[in-house]
């Protein structure tokens, strides 16, 4: 997805439009609206990292039902995910190391930071400021 979503100081409604259908929960087509400040947080860092490359988006919105049994198969999933509400976004680039990512990702000081480099992603959220993983 290639979109302008922000110009003069102004969201451009369409364009957010085509992001939350993007962000989707693709396992049941479910769309919400995604937090204009993830996609700042995620733009601002794939600026930093100087890349073309887009990022490869595995999970953006999650509903209660996708959340619900993704807790069942790994602790690794949060009761109250931030990607239930449309604030998170797990994301890789095959050009930039998790460690890399997350370390521009940190530098933005946006949000949550998570280093999942086992599975090759970085877990980007607009809530509190914080980081985990490796």
């Amino acid at each position: 997805m290639n979109v302008i979503y922000w110009i003069d100081g102004t969201y451009i409604p369409e364009s957010l439009g085509e992001i939350n259908h993007f962000f989707r929960d693709w396992r049941n087509n479910a769309v919400h609206n995604i937090d204009a400040r993830t996609v700042d947080f995620l733009a601002a860092t794939h600026s930093m990292l100087r890349v073309n490359e887009p990022y490869m988006l595995l999970s953006g919105y999650r509903s209660p039902q996708t959340n619900a049994m993704l807790r069942a198969r790994s602790r690794n999933v949060a009761q109250n995910s931030l990607h239930l509400h449309g604030q998170a976004a797990d994301v890789r680039l095959r050009s930039r190391s998790v460690r890399q990512i997350a370390q521009a990702a940190q530098a933005c000081n946006a949000g949550g930071v998570g280093r999942y480099s086992r599975s090759d992603f970085v877990h980007f959220d607009c809530g509190a400021v914080r980081s985990w993983g490796s």
